[in-house]
């Protein structure tokens, strides 16, 4: 797989969680859900949060996400509906 197939990868495994739990996973749980190891997965996490194009970023000095396109990790003042179930927060 190359390497902008794993970022691929990893935005939208991250976008399915978030959709699927209301909220981004950890990068260990990352890991198992793409099948590489925790620091793999901390990485892969990193560079598609820098990635040009795809609206997400990281707590700053940290290796959480704090938001996914077009997902908030933390509250803001969009809550958003997936499938009519309203429970998450938007950019």
């Amino acid at each position: 797989m190359t390497v902008s197939e794993k970022v691929q990868l990893t935005y939208t495994t991250i976008l399915n969680h978030f959709i699927k739990t209301g909220r981004a996973p950890h990068y260990t749980e990352l890991a198992e859900l793409i099948s590489v190891s925790i620091e793999e997965a901390r990485e892969l996490q990193r560079e598609t949060a820098s990635t040009e194009r795809m609206g997400c970023w990281m707590c700053h000095d940290t290796d959480y996400i704090e938001s996914w396109a077009p997902f908030s990790n933390t509250p803001t003042h969009h809550v958003i509906s997936v499938d009519g179930k309203p429970g998450w927060y938007g950019q």
